[in-house]
């Protein structure tokens, strides 16, 4: 044990409520307030014991060093495993020195919860604190808007010229920001590198990079998805007893269509196998081998046609319901019986699944369970990205290796909150442990350990080469013309196809 440094931890504690902290051994300097120089370690304007806690942590872990050591601050946001011969260690080429690190999101649903963790903090107060403006040098400014109206946002604030630092977007409409430099950073400018980022989901790191391959944004909530049913609906019409079964079953898209028939059939068309056809087409684009657009030219591929011919067949006799996603009936269909499955991500097992199941006291509550489904595939997500003219540029590295790196702060988040993490060594070890995240989920599952499913997805996912700017938009025009002018209207595939390309145009007229 390091005798010096364990006596300069005593001496520290000793003086917590009148020591001035350098910035190498407080906190960052960005936070540093009047309370903060006098022993306000965490920032919360209070010099109580969780600062001593923090204080007495760090000299502990001093005592067992040898070699190079982490800074206090550093040791706050990484924890006591972290390496630091790695791991935003690269140098930071961002200004730095700005009196306010500001934060903005579309909405107050995570921003508050990783930042009461980076800087150690309750999250009840963070909250309403964080909303209230009351943090010196620590702002966080959301829009209370739903993800599709945040672009909108974003372009207001930014051509106001109001501070900005670090700021949250969703993989679908990001890539407007990560391919645009002046509104975002490469992550090599606040020092994160490969290693830093291993542990990652390689789908997420695909859609991190702009058009030229450079890392923009990461993200701490990949967002796999996978296929929820009704476990007795599944017995009595498919003669399948487990999870296993199940993706036995269903397990690509040829079969998936042959169970959905079988079902129609035995019941007349009343039991569909899937909740939806953008159900369906949400995990379905994932199966593509090319891109969108190819040379600037729209790729539509064979891969539509066979979906739409798919969804047609499933639709006319009844192994798809009629329901349109996000409307009462959609959810009312699984717990009236008149729908077997939903194609669910991690996001949509609390209230949206819970809601088909009646709620937890509903009749079907319990008589659920979750298999991988016939393709892996991803359903939203959150990134967060840099603005290149950040002034935080340290505070912006430290935060997002907090939130999305670091092993004992994403663990912390996934078990906390709860919730899937981007991190595949965190996600393994606690679904190896049997981890229940949440006893309402896991009770509505018959007590699978879901995740475990979804986590198989997650690391099957393939999207190498085949993101565009685009995809949204394409996604979108092929998806709302195959329901409605295939299948409903009746209309040729040349002619969906020439109408899908049409509102293709609208949107994007630069491509051929």
């Amino acid at each position: 044990m390091n005798i010096k440094r364990t006596a300069a931890g005593i001496a520290a504690l000793c003086l917590v409520s009148a020591v001035s902290f350098t910035t190498g051994l407080g906190a960052s300097p960005k936070f540093t307030n009047a309370a903060s120089k006098f022993g306000d370690i965490n920032g919360d304007g209070k010099i109580d014991a969780k600062d001593a806690s923090v204080i007495l942590s760090y000299y502990s872990y001093l005592s067992t060093q040898s070699g190079s050591t982490m800074s206090l601050s550093d040791f706050m946001a990484y924890g006591p495993d972290y390496d630091p011969s790695h791991g935003g260690s690269g140098n930071v080429s961002l200004e730095t020195g700005g009196d306010t690190f500001t934060i903005a999101a579309w909405n107050a649903s995570e921003v508050p919860y990783l930042i009461a963790q980076w800087k150690g903090l309750d999250y009840e107060s963070t909250f309403d604190d964080l909303l209230d403006d009351k943090f010196d040098g620590l702002r966080f400014v959301y829009f209370g808007v739903g993800g599709g109206s945040a672009p909108e946002k974003y372009d207001q604030y930014f051509n106001s010229g109001r501070d900005l630092d670090v700021y949250f977007c969703e993989p679908y409409w990001g890539l407007k920001y990560i391919n645009d430099d002046s509104r975002t950073a490469p992550l090599s400018a606040i020092g994160i590198t490969d290693a830093d980022t291993a542990n990652m989901y390689p789908y997420t790191l695909e859609y991190g990079k702009d058009s030229t391959g450079v890392l923009k944004g990461l993200s701490w909530d990949p967002s796999p998805g996978g296929f929820g049913y009704r476990t007795d609906l599944a017995k009595q019409y498919l003669g399948v007893s487990s999870p296993e079964e199940m993706q036995a079953a269903i397990g690509d898209w040829d079969s998936f269509a042959s169970a959905a028939k079988t079902v129609a059939s035995k019941t007349g068309g009343r039991v569909a196998l899937a909740d939806s056809v953008g159900g369906m087409w949400q995990a379905y684009s994932f199966g593509r081998t090319q891109p969108y657009v190819v040379n600037n030219k729209i790729n539509l591929g064979s891969d539509v046609k066979e979906f739409a011919d798919i969804a047609k067949t499933l639709w006319n006799c009844g192994g798809v319901t009629k329901n349109g996603q996000w409307y009462e009936e959609w959810t009312a269909a699984g717990e009236s019986g008149n729908c077997m499955g939903y194609f669910v991500p991690t996001w949509g097992f609390g209230g949206f699944f819970l809601d088909a199941a009646g709620g937890k006291n509903g009749a079907t509550y319990g008589k659920w369970a979750v298999c991988q489904g016939p393709q892996p595939y991803y359903w939203g997500g959150t990134m967060a990205l840099v603005n290149p003219s950040t002034d935080n540029g340290e505070e912006a590295r430290d935060f997002i290796l907090s939130a999305c790196i670091n092993n004992d702060q994403m663990r912390s988040y996934a078990v906390c909150r709860p919730e899937f993490v981007n991190n595949m060594a965190v996600m393994d070890k606690l679904i190896a442990e049997g981890t229940v995240f949440n006893n309402t989920i896991s009770q509505n599952l018959g007590g699978q350990n879901y995740l475990s499913e979804l986590n198989k997805n997650a690391k099957a996912i393939n999207n190498k080469g085949l993101i565009t700017p685009y995809d949204e938009t394409i996604r979108t025009q092929i998806i709302n013309h195959i329901v409605d002018d295939y299948i409903k209207s009746g209309y040729s595939w040349e002619k969906t196809q020439t109408n899908i390309r049409n509102g293709i145009y609208e949107y994007c007229p630069y491509l051929d």
